[in-house]
């Protein structure tokens, strides 16, 4: 699924949930069926101090990162990564964790544990429902290059 230089559409992004929670392994990881926007938003802890011998200058070191993923789309009953993400709106603790992978158009991935979160779902009566969710990055993801 190689890619060359320059421009790509996003839904050339792809990411799979293991439906299996964090018990999943490679084979228990799936799509989820009807997600229509994908943004990823990556967030950096940055410590600030102004010594004295800076001169009034600030001086600053990044000292930590966080990624959360927000998804929208419909609800698709039957859809085992749908499914699984729903029905983690009801739960709490490890019933919300699961693993993520996410593959790049040029073929890198990165696989994280996540907390879900769903945050929307229903609406108006001549709308379909919306499934709305957050994949919170839970300690440090794993970067892979493309071979």
């Amino acid at each position: 699924m190689a890619v060359s230089a320059g421009v790509y559409a996003m839904y050339e992004n792809a990411f799979t949930v293991g439906k299996l929670g964090k018990a999943s392994i490679e084979t228990d990881m799936v799509p989820v069926a009807e997600m229509e926007t994908f943004e990823p938003v990556f967030e950096g802890d940055i410590q600030e101090w102004s010594p004295m011998s800076a001169k009034g200058w600030m001086k600053r070191k990044k000292t930590g990162n966080d990624l959360k993923i927000t998804v929208t789309g419909k609800r698709y009953i039957g859809d085992e990564g749908n499914d699984f993400i729903a029905e983690t709106a009801w739960k709490v603790g490890d019933g919300c964790e699961t693993t993520v992978k996410w593959t790049f158009p040029n073929g890198d991935t990165m696989a994280f544990d996540a907390v879900v979160n769903v945050t929307s779902g229903g609406g108006d009566s001549k709308n379909l429902d919306p499934l709305v969710f957050e994949l919170l990055c839970n300690g440090e993801p794993v970067y892979t290059a493309a071979p």
